[in-house]
């Protein structure tokens, strides 16, 4: 993790490199606080097969909770696994007047069945949290729905020690914030694609 009062947006590429060094943060499953958030997108603004390209693109959290870059981006290519992402946290989540915190994730596995689009990844040396994350867009009962699964816990210790007041709120707000933000991207697919 590293701080700066500066935007990071024209060094990601940077951050990225060094961040492609680092190695995942060992954890055990078992020790990890599991949560599962979900919220329905309306059906038809995914038409036909199941599509995904903006969770793929990793437009996931809004653009004032967190820019990032990717090294599948960086590569001009599509999601590996073992790609990482440089993120830029805005702490709090307003671009101008914040603590920028740099940290990075590697993605695990990329899902990619006809009813379950979407990939997991872990999170890398220094990262406030400690565990792995899946992002998912399915086909639940005739229902689209995108779904945050998370096993982790607070990865250095500033986070463990705020994490009932700060931590823990803040994590639940940016997922929050996450759901609405992939309801609204899918769609409108359904509003320009009709």
């Amino acid at each position: 993790m590293k701080i700066f009062l500066k935007d990071q947006k024209h060094s990601l590429n940077q951050h990225l490199e060094y961040l492609k060094t680092k190695k995942v943060m060992n954890y055990e499953v078992s020790r990890l606080t599991e949560k599962i958030s979900e919220i329905e997108i309306n059906s038809k603004a995914i038409p036909g097969p199941l599509q995904g390209e903006f969770l793929f693109n990793y437009q996931i959290f809004p653009p004032a909770i967190m820019i990032f870059k990717t090294e599948w981006e960086a590569e001009k290519r599509t999601m590996r696994a073992g790609d990482t992402i440089a993120q830029q946290i805005y702490l709090p989540p307003l671009r101008n007047f914040s603590q920028k915190i740099i940290f990075g994730v590697r993605i695990k596995e990329i899902i990619d069945q006809p009813d379950k689009k979407g990939f997991s990844y872990e999170t890398l040396e220094g990262h406030v949290e400690k565990g792995i994350s899946t992002f998912t867009l399915e086909e639940i009962q005739g229902k689209t729905v995108f779904r945050i699964h998370t096993l982790s816990k607070p990865g250095i210790l500033i986070t463990q020690l705020l994490a009932p007041v700060f931590s823990v709120p803040y994590q639940t707000y940016c997922t929050n914030e996450a759901l609405k933000y992939v309801k609204r991207q899918a769609e409108k697919i359904l509003t320009t694609s009709n």
